[in-house]
């Protein structure tokens, strides 16, 4: 098995690591987008959250990841043998949290699932075969280049993703399954723009840069390189730093329902969208929900503007109405709103 950078160890990047963090303790924020320059290591720091996630009880036995603890998400199989077993739960095991790999290059029974082949011709049976959205569901759906994905599949993503269902009906299959992912992409903006309707899917939106200190540069080459020496050595290094982080992820996940969100807070909220001009009202529950998320990781029992602002820049920059006239970074447009909402 290929070893994994650790994620305590990565230099700087700080917003991209909250940004990742707060998806990890609410999936609901709905997805993390990383846009930036090559090689500042947006790819690196998806596959070391997989690290930091805990495991899940699925049932045993399903193909598609089913969790027990939500009844009306089960598959096909597992629906029925949950009304039969009545008071009986049914039978599970721990697996690690999915984080999938969605391949530019990928067919579309690859990402869907498709007919057995193998099963068909040994057999004569029709059985299905899942795909990368199976494997994905409740855990990470990861895209690198995600705006360079083909059209068919970024509408087979939005449909899957506003219904929680993948539907598959070929080669005289019907199958449907629930699909419910944690849609994380990174990319370019030089190599393309990414389509505004899967834009819209992502609740976080980062921007990474290459460092400019010569400092940091240097402490990323001299981590890189002793990694790629000995990874094992360097991984064990980091192990207890990556534990601490680790813990707190699953202290936010278990304490986020207690986190109080105060009138005052929405207000606020409401406040910072109009000040931005964001489209819809998708930023404001975005902006509660990435706000609940930062407070829990961060110990506190209400959502405070402190909060609010650390969150807005992830949550807003992509939702901002675009000014061809205006050559602004959207970014910093939201930092003039939110000085002007905060006074500072």
């Amino acid at each position: 098995m290929k070893a994994v950078y650790p994620f305590a160890a990565i230099v700087g990047q700080d917003d991209l690591k909250l940004a990742l963090l707060i998806a990890a303790v609410d999936q609901g924020v709905g997805g993390v987008l990383v846009f930036g320059d090559r090689g500042t290591g947006k790819s690196t720091a998806v596959r070391a959250l997989a690290d930091l996630l805990p495991k899940r009880p699925v049932v045993e036995g399903c193909a598609f990841n089913c969790a027990p603890k939500n009844p009306a998400g089960l598959c096909g199989r597992c629906a029925p043998a949950a009304k039969t077993a009545r008071s009986a739960a049914l039978k599970t095991r721990q697996a690690p949290m999915p984080v999938v790999d969605l391949p530019l290059g990928a067919t579309e029974d690859r990402v869907v699932g498709a007919l057995d082949i193998e099963r068909a011709l040994t057999t004569g049976e029709k059985a299905f075969e899942p795909g990368l959205l199976a494997r994905a569901h409740g855990g990470f759906l990861y895209i690198d280049e995600v705006n360079l994905l083909e059209d068919h599949l970024v509408d087979l993503l939005l449909d899957v993703t506003a219904s929680g269902l993948n539907v598959v009906e070929r080669e005289g299959l019907s199958v449907r399954h629930p699909a419910r992912f944690v849609l994380v992409g990174s990319g370019n903006p030089e190599e393309g723009e990414l389509r505004p309707q899967l834009l819209d899917r992502f609740g976080l939106s980062v921007d990474v840069k290459t460092p400019t200190d010569a400092p940091t540069r240097i402490e990323v080459v001299r981590r890189r390189d002793a990694f790629d020496r000995d990874a094992d050595e360097f991984t064990q290094r980091w192990s207890r730093e990556n534990m601490k982080i680790r813990k707190r992820v699953a202290a936010a996940r278990d304490a986020i329902a207690s986190v109080d969100t105060p009138p005052a807070a929405i207000e606020r909220a409401v406040e910072i969208c109009m000040a931005v001009g964001s489209d819809g009202l998708r930023g404001e529950l975005t902006l509660i929900r990435a706000a609940r998320a930062a407070a829990a990781l961060e110990g506190d029992e209400a959502v405070a503007d402190k909060h609010l602002r650390k969150v807005a820049p992830f949550a807003l920059r992509h939702r901002l109405r675009r000014n061809v006239l205006d050559e602004v970074d959207s970014g910093v447009r939201v930092e003039r709103a939110l000085a002007g909402v905060f006074g500072a």
